[in-house]
């Protein structure tokens, strides 16, 4: 039985973790980056941090987690975020996947992967975005043709977080054809081993040579009738569903963090700087509502979106404002210009993955009944 989460064992929590980091550091296990969710793959530190039980925290006991609350975990993944630590590895297994598992995953399916996720040996990926779709996932031509024992799935899926390191990826293709009245129906989603036959992963280099992304080319690929996720046809409210964990949580708002520590030493612009502190403090608060809104099974798709839209700008104008402090001082060190530099060239994917802003803004107001 899980403890009883309150304010006190949250703030012990909390400096357990933090105590955790700074041996960590002390000992050169890593050295803080920015975007270090989605750039900093390190299965060894993954591994040490499933040692501490700070893996698939909200997984239940029976399947080897830990039946621990949302907010015991936000609170990892947030001081984890903020020190900039390599937590790519297990990201978006332990994010997205574990609880999708838990929602729509098969017996089978969660006796499979959940422990293999808690104990630090499992990576996903996910296989939403394709080719000239943008954000627009109804325009999937990703193809998933029934056959003898299963399916066989063609297409091709693009922006694939670490998938040249990954196991399987949770794949959304089209399992009817395409009704213009209902471009949402006939979708559906699949478990994909990233190492069976017909799967081609080619890397994505960025413009600073940095690699994460991947283009993922399936050629007739079977996937049997067991790593079918969820059910045909609902492929379209599971991922929607998803999304919320995908753009609420603290990586939202916290990939240039790291910078805001060492720009406190050297800013002459405390306004400024107070005023990004504070930008941040309510993206927090915000944050940890939605966290709690997931727990209690709630679907709170416009609230993530905001946390999204407004916690991917305030990343952006921290890269800005460190960009700014370091200017063209030659005394500046270089592991410091190093990661302002990057912080900057990954400015603009921030308002991009995940959904665009543009997009999700329309999200926000269609919610709030606006037209």
């Amino acid at each position: 039985m899980a403890d009883i989460v309150t304010g006190a064992h949250l703030d012990e929590l909390r400096r357990e973790v933090r105590g955790f980091l700074a041996e960590q550091l002390a000992a050169g296990a890593f050295k803080p980056s920015v975007d270090a969710w989605l750039c900093g793959w390190d299965k060894n530190f993954t591994g040490s941090l499933a040692k501490q039980g700070w893996l698939g925290m909200t997984v239940p006991v029976h399947y080897g987690g830990h039946g621990r609350s949302f907010q015991e975990r936000f609170v990892v993944t947030e001081e984890l975020l903020a020190a900039g630590a390599p937590v790519a590895a297990h990201w978006i297994a332990d994010r997205q996947i574990v609880p999708s598992l838990l929602k729509y995953g098969t017996e089978e399916q969660k006796s499979e992967f959940l422990p293999r996720i808690v104990a630090g040996e499992c990576f996903f990926g996910i296989g939403m975005s394709e080719p000239d779709s943008g954000s627009d996932l109804a325009s999937v031509r990703t193809r998933a043709v029934r056959v003898d024992g299963g399916w066989s799935i063609t297409g091709t899926k693009v922006w694939t977080s670490g998938a040249h390191h990954a196991h399987a990826f949770i794949v959304l293709a089209r399992t009817e054809p395409v009704d213009p009245s209902h471009r949402h129906a006939g979708l559906s989603q699949f478990i994909v081993d990233l190492r069976a036959v017909g799967v081609q992963v080619r890397p994505i280099i960025s413009m600073n040579g940095g690699h994460h992304f991947n283009e993922v080319m399936l050629d007739e690929v079977f996937v049997p009738d067991a790593m079918v996720f969820g059910e045909i046809g609902h492929g379209w409210t599971q991922v929607t569903s998803e999304l919320s964990f995908e753009r609420s949580g603290p990586e939202r708002f916290l990939s240039t963090f790291p910078l805001l520590p060492r720009a406190l030493e050297n800013t002459s612009d405390d306004a400024e700087l107070g005023r990004l502190v504070a930008r941040v403090a309510g993206l927090h608060h915000m944050s940890t509502a939605v966290a709690g809104a997931l727990e209690r099974g709630e679907n709170p798709d416009v609230p993530a979106a905001v946390v999204k839209v407004l916690g991917t700008t305030v990343e952006g104008d921290i890269a800005d404002y460190a960009d700014r402090q370091t200017g063209d001082d030659a005394a500046t060190d270089a592991e410091w210009t190093h990661l302002v530099a990057t912080a900057v060239d990954q400015r603009a994917g921030f308002t991009l993955r995940g959904g665009t802003n543009e997009v999700l803004r329309g999200v926000i107001a269609r919610g709030l009944g606006m037209r």
